[in-house]
């Protein structure tokens, strides 16, 4: 199998601290990076005899008004040459003017690696489509409590059912499902409905943290505790105290961080660096990950962690969701730039559920919004999602693989279908045992996991309720 071949990516503008930075990043995800320092260098470069194998060019310094006649000027080189544009401040507004003057995509600073190479590698493959602006999508979304959640596919319901129920306690929980699942939006809708609410929830991306400093950005660190210590810092597990900390992809934490934050959980007790005492601190954690925990992952962490364990499901395996989340998405986009909420039709719909949706939801939200932006009218056609309809059917990517799904469960779904799933993908009625189970796990889900409210929703005294949760063999998932 031959090398990848090193692409070439134009960096426009950046100061040098931040040039040195994403050349780091980008290097390492076999990218080459030649600097301009303004928009007539960038266009002579475009114009030179290594000008085609430019396959990106990231704008760090945005400007309302130049930045339109920049992508211009670099689109007159290169009329399909992907833009991606990293600015400071108001995420959704900065994006809007972006993506009308023609960028393909946007990044807000502090920009994590692992966001950086996505977006690099996204707007670099013409199997996808561009500017599906996968961390601003994030952004826009608000906190929502579990109820809000989106979504009427069984293993969904399940998931939220684990999680109001493990809501109201201080154990560990940890999340899994693949990127863009909306495991950071659980994870906060957890919280809120905790008993933590009003405590602080911090965030740790732990694979964009550098191993020689994840230490003391977790547990803090004692002025002079190593080279460049400066200061005493304090970590954010102490800053965490009495409240939630969020450790993004728990995976990427190296095997002596993870032994030494399993100390910490069991005992309630962090040292930072450098300090011969330690603190007491009451925090909970919620820990992501994309995959299963590896298996040299700390096993006593692990098995810590993992206790409570909510597994999302992948939009292709939940496509049935897709019309009411496409129009949730659509009235939260409306809201966020002040427009008119967009009508999406059925044609649309029917396009949007055969893809296999590699980036979930977060794609879906970025693919929306990038059509929401260029559709004239008032309500969004398949005419506006082309590149989804040709990638449904010669995209061989495994994990495009579209969703296999009936006829009837699609109209079901398209004019707005029950809460509960009635009906299997081959048309047929599901089982009333499995259907009564969802209406279980849906009420615990929508109740918080309140048992005696949940039972006296349904109609049957909470003794009852606990039988039927151990004979549909969903006591300890719901």
């Amino acid at each position: 199998m031959g090398e990848e071949r090193t692409r070439s990516l134009l960096l426009l503008a950046a100061d040098p601290a931040e040039r040195r930075l994403i050349s780091a990043v980008a290097a390492r995800a076999n990218w080459s990076v030649v600097g301009a320092a303004d928009e007539e260098t960038a266009v002579a470069l475009l114009q030179g005899p290594h000008g085609r194998e430019v396959q990106a060019v990231l704008v760090t310094n945005w400007d309302p008004e130049t930045g339109p006649s920049l992508i211009g000027a670099l689109r007159d080189q290169r009329e399909r040459l992907p833009v991606i544009v990293l600015s400071t401040g108001d995420s959704v507004s900065t994006a809007v003017d972006a993506m009308r003057a023609g960028a393909s995509d946007f990044l807000v600073r502090p920009v994590a690696p692992e966001r950086l190479t996505e977006a690099l590698a996204a707007n670099s493959d013409r199997r996808k489509a561009a500017g599906e602006l996968a961390p601003l999508s994030e952004k826009m979304a608000p906190d929502l409590s579990l109820e809000q959640l989106i979504g009427a596919a069984p293993e969904f319901r399940s998931a939220l059912a684990v999680a109001a129920k493990a809501a109201r306690n201080r154990l560990p929980i940890l999340i899994i499902g693949e990127p863009g699942t909306g495991k950071e939006t659980i994870a906060r809708a957890i919280h809120s409905a905790s008993l933590r609410a009003k405590g602080p929830l911090l965030l740790l991306d732990c694979k964009a943290v550098p191993a020689n400093i994840i230490d003391s950005e977790l547990f803090g660190h004692e002025k002079g505790a190593f080279p460049g210590a400066f200061a005493s810092k304090v970590g954010k597990i102490v800053q965490a105290d009495g409240g939630t900390l969020l450790l993004d992809e728990i995976g990427g934490l190296p095997a002596e961080t993870q032994e030494r934050l399993d100390r910490v959980l069991a005992t309630g007790e962090v040292r930072p660096v450098g300090l011969n005492g330690s603190y007491s601190v009451d925090v909970r954690v919620i820990a992501t990950s994309s995959r299963p925990l590896p298996e040299d992952f700390n096993s006593g962490l692990a098995e810590r962690i993992a206790s409570t364990t909510v597994n999302l499901p992948s939009l292709r395996d939940r496509s049935g969701d897709i019309p009411v989340l496409a129009r949730h998405l659509l009235t939260r986009l409306a809201e966020q730039i002040g427009a008119r909420p967009l009508s999406i039709g059925n044609d649309a719909l029917a396009v949007l559920m055969r893809y296999g949706w590699p980036g979930n939801v977060r794609q879906l939200a970025a693919v929306l919004f990038r059509a929401g932006l260029q559709c004239e009218s008032g309500s969004l056609t398949a005419e506006h999602f082309p590149h989804i309809a040709i990638q449904s059917r010669f995209s061989g990517r495994r994990n495009d693989f579209a969703p296999i799904i009936s006829k009837a469960s699609s109209d079901e779904a398209i004019g707005g279908r029950p809460g509960v799933t009635l009906y299997s993908s081959d048309g047929h009625l599901r089982p009333l045992e499995d259907i009564e189970a969802d209406i279980i796990r849906l009420a615990i889900g929508h109740y918080r996991g309140r048992m005696a409210e949940v039972a006296r929703r349904l109609g049957i005294g909470r003794s009852t309720l606990y039988r039927k949760l151990g004979e549909l063999g969903i006591d300890t998932a719901a």
